[in-house]
């Protein structure tokens, strides 16, 4: 049986520690989007709209979280009202009866035309920019003319062709890991701003 040798081990450390801190160094290169994002958001938000938001597997998983920040408590400090972010990867109901019925990659399509509003905004996640059922859904959000925040990596992908109506954060690495690692980072620094502004607001 292998055993875990700990040199090895603490060179892996050491190498995907400095790994996170190289990319994260460079997300100052993405500020100014970042910046556009914080005031779409918070625009939307305090005019009473919905933010919706979604992605596959891993990106699923942190869409959820994000949205549940908003939704309950991003700061343990801070009681405050919820605000709207919702995940457009509802239940297994949902998602089983879209696959069978339509097929997976019009899952987020489907329930995003039941849901939005005029005045509302999505924000999908997608670490390669070539999943099927985000850019069917670019393609309803671009012919409904709906602002849209995109979560990439692996140079944005197929998805980087949409930049003509869509914020794009492209984190500059194919690591699957280390993107879903900066896509959770920025989005928690972009909700933390948006969240100082509408309890400014208020």
């Amino acid at each position: 049986m292998p055993t875990l040798n700990k040199n090895k081990f603490l060179k892996s450390l050491d190498y995907n520690i400095n790994e996170n801190v190289k990319i994260k160094s460079k997300l100052y290169l993405l500020s100014d989007e970042i910046f556009k994002c914080i005031k779409l958001i918070h625009k939307t938000l305090r005019s009473k709209k919905k933010v919706f938001i979604c992605g596959n597997g891993g990106s699923a998983a942190d869409a959820q979280h994000l949205a549940a920040e908003f939704l309950v408590r991003l700061n343990p400090k801070i009681n405050r009202k919820p605000f709207p972010i919702i995940s457009l990867a509802q239940d297994t109901s949902t998602i089983t009866a879209c696959a069978n019925d339509f097929g997976y990659k019009y899952l987020f399509v489907r329930n995003l035309e039941a849901l939005y509003l005029r005045g509302d905004i999505v924000i999908a996640l997608t670490t390669s920019g070539n999943s099927e059922n985000i850019l069917e859904l670019l393609k309803f959000t671009k012919l409904r003319q709906i602002n849209t925040i995109l979560f990439l990596g692996n140079n944005g992908g197929k998805c980087k062709k949409f930049k003509d109506f869509t914020n794009q954060l492209i984190i500059p690495s194919k690591n699957v890991a280390r993107i879903q690692e900066m896509h959770m980072f920025v989005g928690h620094f972009i909700l933390n701003e948006v969240e100082k502004l509408l309890l400014s607001n208020q």
